[in-house]
């Protein structure tokens, strides 16, 4: 099975690398797609790449070679970024939805509350927190000893079956993982659910259906993303570690790898401005 795969993630890899890049590009060209939803949104992109290539090549690798094997630094850099930039989409996800809530809600003020400034300092604490987060569990792990079996039954270096690995006590780690961890991936998701209530409150109490189909078509295409990003993270780390299964490792493939590739067909596919900022590119390249 090993090449039909390299050839489906391979394909997968890139068209993710393609579709993100090309979101990135369209909001750079386009002065019309200058506005707080679509910096969150090139920000995402960006995002999506680097977190893709902190997993993908090495899982590349792996399915062409007979040796499949990473050393103890690598392994500990790569569940590093993975987790850091894993929190940050979580992060973004939640400004993202901060930012219709305050377009649907309170438009008067759209501009003074989403200013640039107010724009980066979110995405600014968003990689900060992340970072801060990342490092502290990595750190916890570097304490731990794995004197037994070295074999990680997985495509990537991550918490739990790092700390399935384990021959020291691990109780530490669970700990801060089942509280700071939960505050750490929660916080976000409730910001997304306040956020989402507001907003079908207020769409409610529009009178017209066209108003209120308006309103909801802003928002269809985050929903999407916050349905399969959240829902694959809260399966796999939401569960008691002795619970950790393949399903886990299935689940893990759709909030990094086939998110990442989902994430520009879903925003351009269902966004008019993002089909004519993709098309002004085309064009532009074209020409």
């Amino acid at each position: 099975d090993q090449k039909p795969l390299f050839a489906l993630f391979f394909t997968m890899y890139v068209v993710s690398l393609v579709g993100n890049l090309l979101i990135i590009l369209a909001i750079c060209y386009d002065t019309q797609l200058q506005t707080p939803m679509y910096f969150f949104l090139s920000i995402l992109s960006f995002i999506d790449v680097c977190y893709t290539t902190t997993i993908v090549p090495k899982m590349l690798v792996n399915f062409l070679s007979k040796k499949k094997s990473i050393s103890y630094a690598e392994c500990m850099t790569q569940m590093y970024f993975f987790l850091a930039f894993a929190n940050t989409e979580s992060y973004l996800l939640a400004a993202m939805a901060i930012d219709r809530y305050v377009a649907i809600c309170d438009p008067f003020h759209y501009i003074t509350v989403m200013s640039h400034r107010h724009c980066v300092l979110l995405v600014a604490f968003s990689c900060s927190i992340s970072h801060l987060h990342s490092l502290l569990l990595v750190l916890l792990i570097n304490r731990l000893l794995f004197c037994d079996s070295n074999v990680i039954h997985h495509f990537l270096c991550d918490i739990n079956p790092l700390l399935k690995l384990s021959c020291s006590s691990t109780f530490v780690n669970e700990v801060v993982l089942n509280t700071e961890g939960l505050i750490t991936l929660v916080t976000p998701f409730i910001c997304v659910i306040i956020s989402y209530l507001r907003i079908l409150t207020a769409v409610l109490k529009i009178p017209s259906a066209a108003g209120k189909h308006k309103a909801f078509s802003t928002c269809g295409s985050h929903i999407t993303m916050v349905t399969l990003f959240y829902g694959s993270i809260i399966y796999v780390y939401f569960r008691p570690l002795s619970t950790y299964t393949v399903q886990d490792r299935v689940a893990t493939v759709i909030y990094t790898v086939l998110s990442s590739m989902l994430n520009p067909f879903i925003y351009s596919l269902r966004n008019k401005d993002m089909k004519r900022g993709l098309g002004k590119l085309m064009s532009r390249r074209v020409s």
